[in-house]
């Protein structure tokens, strides 16, 4: 089952301030970083209930590499990533989104 995958504008925005960070600390850590989520986000696509529900019907996928999470919902028709999460930040945040 592959199904496409959007991205809620707060979870784009975190992902672009992740990138825009990384590139800022190192010209092409950035791009490490977008290639390792790309990387994620092709496995969610072709298998999305390979991770595991961590909150209500949240799904969590690690990112290698980076300490971040992208956290998603499969819905009939698509997959929501509802954020691109650092994972010492508060979870309350993105729980607020659900």
């Amino acid at each position: 089952m592959s199904l496409p995958i959007v991205f809620r504008v707060e979870a784009q925005a975190e992902f672009d301030e992740a990138f825009d960070w990384y590139e800022q600390q190192r010209a092409g850590l950035g791009v490490e970083f977008l290639i390792s989520v790309a990387e994620i986000l092709e496995n969610i696509e072709s298998f999305p209930k390979a991770y595991e529900i961590i909150f209500e019907d949240i799904r969590r996928a690690v990112v290698h590499k980076f300490p971040y999470l992208v956290l998603y919902i499969i819905e009939p028709s698509q997959v929501v990533v509802m954020a691109v999460f650092h994972s010492k930040r508060d979870p309350q945040v993105w729980q607020d989104r659900v």
